[in-house]
């Protein structure tokens, strides 16, 4: 779980991040804004994997440019966070500063813990008092210093990721689907017409939508979650605004949901963007698809063209179907086929078909012949010898081989595309393992 360390500056947040992970890798200084990137820390606490992101100081009234760059990375954070902790100086009081970041993580769904730090003896521990004004519960007095309190904060935070992982917010088996794509492809338009209602905010600015709303559907006897998500742009362009942040939320989208739709602007055909995010989403393990939204008024788009730059350009060869949220023609097809994605991800195909497809790939190209690594073997052929299903959402399959050295990328792929083109994986992430047979054990022999 990963938990949000936030404050005004010079409260000694990385001082207490280094407090919690008994490390010295939050860098530390009595001068105020040292800390400007977020920085990940790992740690445990009563066997519980804990990350805890330190950030810099966070002034919301300073518009210089680096603060401004600042407040973009403790956005990023909390995007990336289960559980926020407020830091606050308790021998400096309440500042106006607090008060400010306090009222925006009230808005925020995440629980927040206050940790009322540099209370440094017992005499001191009624300083904390005075936080209970911020409205996020009862402060936790603590000492970066001496280490007061940071047993009690680190059980509060494992209190809370167990209540997480015991409270699952949805049916494990709905289908999640995301909406990901560029600003003002009409995202939340296909949202409000899968669910017949405006159920989210439509507006022809880009960037409308800054969070994640999840929206619970019934589909053909179905259950679905569909998930809108904000704007992705190119990075240099999202490093400069509070773009930042949301981008990290659709990638937080594209990790938790089984399918995404990768939602594109018709008029300006399939762009290079559109296809990096359709690589992020198949990345985070997602079945994808792309969707061109406003094929009504698409009348110089080559269909044939634009998938077969797909295929070319994306190795696991998703889908790419036509729409118009504006008059809803096919519109329900998109969630038949984002139902069809998700099962195609959780199937699970039988061993014996799987080694009868092997056979035929091996009589439709012999694999290669080639030399090991170690020179031994030079001139033998591969072999594919047995393949099985290992896993599911997303499928992986191990083939046993009799020398993983003698595997070569092109024939790898080969094997992949047959897989894809007899089981309709296309778009969906399968994982193929080549494990060596151990040299140790004989071979069988074999007549043919």
């Amino acid at each position: 779980m990963k938990v949000a360390i936030v404050g005004y500056p010079n409260v000694g947040k990385s001082s207490l991040v280094n407090r919690l992970t008994e490390t010295r890798e939050a860098v530390v200084h009595e001068r105020a804004g040292v800390t400007r990137d977020r920085k990940e820390v790992r740690t445990e606490w009563n066997g519980r994997a804990l990350t805890l992101i330190d950030t810099g100081g966070v002034d919301l009234d300073d518009r210089d440019s680096l603060a401004r760059q600042i407040q973009d990375q403790a956005r990023a954070a909390l995007a990336d966070a289960s559980v926020v902790v407020l830091v606050v100086d308790a021998r400096a009081g309440m500042r106006p500063g607090d008060q400010e970041l306090a009222q925006m993580l009230r808005g925020s769904p995440l629980p927040v813990l206050v940790a009322a730090n540099k209370i440094d003896t017992v005499r001191d521990l009624s300083l904390a008092a005075e936080f209970h004004a911020l409205g996020l519960g009862e402060p936790i007095a603590v000492s970066a210093a001496q280490g007061l309190g940071t047993g009690d904060l680190l059980d509060r935070i494992s209190a809370l990721a167990s209540d997480a992982a015991q409270s699952p917010d949805e049916d494990r088996d709905a289908v999640r689907l995301a909406l990901i794509g560029r600003p003002n492809v009409g995202k939340s338009s296909l949202l409000n017409r899968f669910a017949g209602t405006e159920r989210v905010i439509v507006s022809p600015v880009a960037g409308t939508t800054r969070d994640a709303i999840d929206l619970p559907l019934s589909y053909g006897g179905r259950d679905l979650i569909l998930v809108d998500t904000a704007g992705l742009r190119r990075a240099a362009k999202v490093g400069e605004s509070l773009e930042y942040y949301t981008a990290l939320r659709s990638r937080r989208a594209a990790e938790r949901a089984d399918v995404a739709l990768v939602v594109c602007d018709a008029g300006e055909g399939i762009t290079g963007q559109d296809l990096r995010i359709a690589e992020l989403a198949m990345r985070s393990g997602c079945a994808t698809a792309l969707v061109l939204n406003k094929w009504d008024l698409a009348h110089s788009v080559d269909l044939d063209h634009e998938r077969a730059r797909v295929h070319q350009k994306l190795r696991l060869r998703p889908r790419v179907l036509t729409a118009s949220a504006r008059t809803g023609r096919h519109v329900e097809r998109l969630l038949v086929e984002a139902i069809a994605l998700a099962d195609r991800s959780r199937t699970r195909i039988p061993t014996p078909q799987l080694n009868r497809f092997l056979s035929e790939v091996v009589a439709a190209r012999q694999p290669p012949v080639g030399s090991n690594r170690r020179g031994a073997g030079s001139g033998h052929r591969l072999r594919l010898l047995f393949m099985t299903q290992t896993a599911e959402r997303p499928p992986r399959f191990s083939v046993q081989v009799n020398s993983r050295a003698r595997i070569t990328r092109d024939y790898a792929y080969f094997l992949e595309n047959r897989l894809r083109e007899r089981y309709r994986l296309e778009g969906v992430p399968a994982i193929i393992d080549f494990v060596a047979r151990s040299e140790r054990r004989p071979e069988p022999s074999r007549r043919h």
